[in-house]
């Protein structure tokens, strides 16, 4: 039998490199394990030994100091050992391969790579290489994944929401560019809701966005019609080729979402963001720190899923190499 690269022979969680693949049953893990992680910031005592004697290392290619800093503080929450790699002034700026840097650090004895990279498909290549007690997690490819923020937010749903089964979920802005878009889509297909719609404009739309298993739309207020949750993303710039959009003014003034236009979804619906926030291009200030937004939130609950997925994938292949 055939087994994913993510996945050993038992069928557990070996690497966390995408959603893609998956099961119902993989996801509600995490989210279970995550659950019992979250009460940890009200205990005097905050930390777990699940991970004592482990050795972390942070591997991040691309800068994001917020994704770094939590995955750091969830691997100490859980007693683990940290390394943050700092590929600015490393071998790799002077030309040694991405190959050769795994090696050293696997010398340093690392039982985890969290990977960060420009590149779509790096934590794939990594974690193919790696020696076999090694586990590696994605922390953001290219345009391709960011499997642990699409997790994220679905504990956020969960927590507000409970049942996933009866949502209505719409994303909007740049689908095209954003890997949390793709990692939450199959996320929130993997988990059964009733509809994903994703609310762009055609220039930040994928071409094949209709394979996904989503609805798409155009007119904001029109998508917004009835859902239960809105996740609102940040125009990558960084990543568009040419002036895709006319400005950042006239883009608010279509898809920025604000009080009046959140009228459109139902009285209980929650608004997310992945961040970080522009403020004034896709969301009103108002709405992001209104009532109904759970963008802290969704930091908070971070952490707790990053301790999840590094315990459960760290544990499995323990469990492995017992066996």
């Amino acid at each position: 039998m055939k087994h994913d690269l993510q996945l050993n022979q038992a069928g557990e969680l070996r690497h966390f490199l995408t959603i893609e693949g998956l099961r119902r049953p993989h996801l509600e893990q995490i989210l279970d394990i995550a659950e019992s992680f979250a009460a940890l910031p009200g205990r005097q005592v905050k930390k777990v030994p699940l991970l004592r004697g482990r050795i972390i290392t942070n591997l991040f290619f691309e800068n994001s100091t917020r994704t770094r800093t939590t995955f750091e503080l969830a691997a100490k929450l859980l007693s683990a050992d940290v390394i943050n790699f700092n590929v600015g002034v490393s071998a790799t700026s002077k030309g040694e391969t991405l190959l050769d840097t795994l090696r050293n650090l696997e010398a340093m004895h690392s039982d985890m790579f969290v990977v960060r990279h420009s590149h779509s498909g790096a934590a794939h290549f990594i974690a193919r290489h790696v020696n076999p007690g090694v586990s590696v997690i994605n922390a953001g490819d290219g345009w391709h994944a960011h499997p642990t923020q699409a997790v994220l937010d679905m504990f956020t749903i969960r927590k507000h929401k409970g049942d996933f089964t009866p949502l209505r979920v719409a994303i909007v802005g740049d689908i095209q560019h954003s890997r949390v878009a793709r990692s939450q889509i199959m996320a929130l297909n993997t988990l059964g809701v009733t509809e994903v719609r994703v609310i762009a404009p055609c220039t930040l739309l994928p071409a094949e966005a209709r394979s996904l298993g989503v609805h798409v739309y155009h007119d904001l207020e029109t998508g917004l019609e009835e859902v239960d949750v809105v996740i609102m993303l940040r125009l990558q710039r960084e990543r568009m080729d040419g002036a895709l959009l006319p400005s950042a003014h006239e883009y608010f003034q279509l898809y920025g979402l604000t009080e009046k236009r959140l009228q459109r979804a139902r009285p209980d619906a929650i608004v997310m963001h992945p961040g970080p926030i522009n403020r004034g291009v896709e969301i009103a200030s108002e709405v992001a720190d209104g009532s109904r937004s759970v963008i802290l939130q969704q930091v908070s609950y971070g952490i707790a899923v990053r301790m999840a997925v590094m315990s459960l994938t760290l544990g499995a292949r323990a469990g492995e190499q017992r066996g």
